[in-house]
């Protein structure tokens, strides 16, 4: 791109080094093509003039052309502000300055016309408009030429006077520089295919639209170019595995998978279980490295065909491997599992941080050598002094808690390649699913095992606590045992642990009879750990605690959890708190407690909860409100998928028919070694050029 990705936009008039330091810090913008790809959140029609007499303060934001009569500053100390009467003939209004005052009469006289642009406010039956933008009337032709762009700003960008407009202006001056001409980043063949209009054009009518149609044609080249190339990455890169990277054979069902199906298996698979076994087993016998998603909601028996998958690499003299986010998921993994094996001659290891050295000892040359068959833990298992004789299958459970720097060291582990089950609770909607995880296979675990009943979900006001306490106090009596969970906000952190330590004080007033015990993420891990372990053995009733309960605890006798501010959660993680609960089988609640103030879209996510308990509605719902967010799962390492143009909850179908075009493309020329594309080619090197191809990984 004319090296733009490599020229600092210090350079550009007007921004200089101190801007320039505030662009990077704020908007990530450091290049000039950084900033041709900070594209505008809205648009505003500039083509209208208002009458001053047509002017009140409920209109959106108005235009209006006339001459300013004269300056007053009113008030002193905070309270000062300027104040010019504005008129057009027919009418007068003000406008109103509160900061840059001296910078306002140095650069603006009264007599001379101006064109007037800004939001109109009624103060004290008084319209005004504040901090307005002006320009002289010669520059008509750039400012009322018809849709004006409007771009995101922080407070200490505006603070730098880098405001919308300045960032506008900014545009224009590159935009100019480049004569509105830029090197294509799609080969000719696809523009012609898909009839999109030229990079060159999307950019300026982008920022600078030359009508409605001209921006929605704009719109979509963008976003088809930016799924495009994620696309393009991910179908090659799966293509390119396929082909370079052999897998492990695991040619038989042995000994082991069969005396535990027949001889021990707790229940009878279900429907969706099976179809998963029959997927992977294919996947393992292939002779290509398996990379597949097993997506099931909390309590589908996700754990139980990880187990039958790991006894089929046992059953083929191959070690298997299962990676946690936490101590306290593998811990409870290890339980599971052990429990599911019963006396069965597999020899079973738990690595985590926390291993006591002599344990370490003991356990890492077993490992070495093959004597322990199965290994569980933490990314403890991704440490150098951990070597496997022969791994030959690695599950990841809960993958987005993983950066996939993390998951790439288990590839060091063997000379050759293993297979790599990736587990996760957190049901993932089709397009996200499209864009994160598109080079991996999918599996669904979409049904319940019988005997479980669907949970009850309830909204609760906070003032009716009494009732809320007589029912808990009931389902206790019935020999139950109760989450209550509180949020924890970064920005509110200390508020939030303040909240959660009140309230334990106040359940164990309220609750003399009971046993209340409180987990959060500042205990020290034998505290949370002893306290978790009084709840899980029956010892403690309650289980107060912040989200640290979201993943991984199983205590079938849990059967009610109160969720406090439920409006602070997102649907998602609603949807995985909730499913702590419903684990054994008697009747299961789930009850949101929220104040009375709540914004339209948190009464509509609070109604999605109360009626709904598929995790894949749920997912698709929570995308549509609030975004796609972080998605990669790899923010730590600088890596995340930013999107700038792109909403993957409103573009699917331009994701598909991106996906569509890159298998065409890649069918065509796997390697993209033709001339034809070339642009492709080199496109996708600037974009995805990373220090390790984590995208061989999974």
């Amino acid at each position: 791109m004319l090296e733009l990705d490599k020229r600092s936009v210090t350079y550009l008039p007007g921004v200089g080094t101190r801007k320039a330091a505030v662009l990077k810090k704020e908007a990530n913008i450091a290049s000039y093509e950084d900033l041709l790809y900070y594209f505008p959140y809205k648009y505003i029609d500039r083509t209208h003039f208002y009458k001053v007499c047509e002017v009140n303060g409920d209109l959106p934001y108005i235009q209006l052309k006339g001459r300013i009569l004269q300056f007053d500053t009113v008030g002193e100390g905070r309270s000062k502000r300027l104040v010019a009467k504005f008129s057009d003939g027919t009418g007068v209004i003000d406008l109103v300055w509160f900061k840059g005052l001296q910078y306002i009469t140095d650069k603006y006289r009264p007599g001379v016309e101006y064109i007037i642009f800004g939001k109109p406010t009624e103060f004290g039956r008084l319209i005004n408009i504040p901090h307005p933008e002006i320009d002289a009337i010669e520059q008509s032709d750039q400012v009322t030429g018809g849709m004006v762009p409007f771009y995101n700003t922080t407070e200490a960008m505006k603070k730098a006077f880098i405001h919308s407009r300045a960032i506008q202006d900014m545009q224009y001056a590159l935009l100019s520089s480049l004569n509105w001409e830029m090197p294509e980043t799609l080969p000719p063949h696809i523009l012609s295919r898909t009839g999109m209009i030229s990079l060159p054009e999307a950019m300026r009518n982008i920022h600078f639209p030359q009508s409605t149609e001209m921006l929605q044609k704009a719109r979509l080249r963008l976003k088809f170019d930016e799924l495009f190339y994620i696309q393009l990455n991910i179908l090659r890169t799966a293509d390119l595995r396929k082909r370079k990277l052999r897998g492990i054979v695991f040619p038989k069902v042995g000994h082991y998978f069969n005396t535990f199906y027949s001889k021990y298996l707790p229940f009878e698979l279900t429907g969706a279980q099976k179809r998963v076994m029959h997927e992977i087993r294919a996947d393992m016998g292939s002779g290509r490295q398996m990379n597949r998603l097993l997506q099931g909601d909390v309590g589908s028996g996700k754990t139980l065909v990880a187990l039958l998958a790991m006894l089929l690499a046992v059953d083929n003299n191959y070690q298997a491997c299962m990676m946690a986010p936490t101590e306290i998921l593998a811990g409870q993994h290890l339980v599971t599992i052990l429990s599911f094996l019963k006396d069965m001659d597999i020899k079973v290891a738990l690595l985590t941080g926390s291993t006591k050295k002599k344990e370490r000892n003991r356990i890492l040359p077993a490992i070495a050598t093959g004597e322990i068959q199965i290994v569980i833990g933490t990314h403890a298992l991704i440490e150098k002094t951990v070597a496997f004789a022969s791994l030959g299958l690695v599950i990841i459970d809960e993958q987005h808690r993983f950066g996939v720097e993390q998951r790439a060291r288990l590839w060091t582990k063997d000379s050759t390649v293993p297979h790599v089950l990736v587990m996760t609770a957190t049901p993932i909607p089709r397009t996200l699913a499209m864009t994160l995880y598109g080079d991996l296979d999918v599996s669904v675990i979409d049904e319940l095992p019988p005997g479980r009943k669907p949970i009850k979900t309830l909204h609760r006001y906070d003032n009716k606590k009494a009732e809320l306490y007589g029912f808990l106090r009931k389902e206790i009596n019935l020999g139950r045992q109760a989450y209550i969970v509180y949020p924890l906000i970064e920005e509110s952190e200390k508020t939030d642990y303040k909240n959660l330590e009140e309230n334990y004080a106040l359940f164990k007033e309220v609750f003399p009879e009971f046993s209340v015990s409180m987990v959060h993420g500042r205990m020290k891990p034998a505290e949370k750990e002893e306290e978790m372990q009084k709840f899980v053995s029956g010892k403690s009733q309650i289980l107060m605690a912040t989200t640290v309960i979201e993943v991984g605890v199983n205590v079938p006798n849990a059967s009610v959890m109160v969720i406090e501010s439920a409006e602070r959660f997102g649907l998602s993680q609603l949807h995985q708190l909730r499913g702590r609960v419903g684990r054994g089988a008697e009747q299961s609640y789930c009850i949101l407690v929220t104040s009375y103030k709540l914004s339209n879209e948190t009464r509509k996510r609070l109604e999605i909860m109360v009626n709904s308990s598929d995790g894949f509605e749920i997912a698709e719902a929570d995308l549509r409100l609030r975004g796609h967010g972080d998605l990669e799962g790899t923010r730590q390492s600088g890596e995340g998928l930013d999107l700038k143009i792109a909403d993957l909850a409103a573009d699917g179908q331009i994701l598909q028919y991106a996906r569509t075009i890159a298998q065409k493309v890649l069918e065509e020329d796997p390697e993209l070694l033709s001339e034809a594309n070339r642009t492709a080619a080199e496109r996708l090197k600037a974009l995805f050029s990373r220090k390790i191809n984590f995208g061989m990984i999974s």
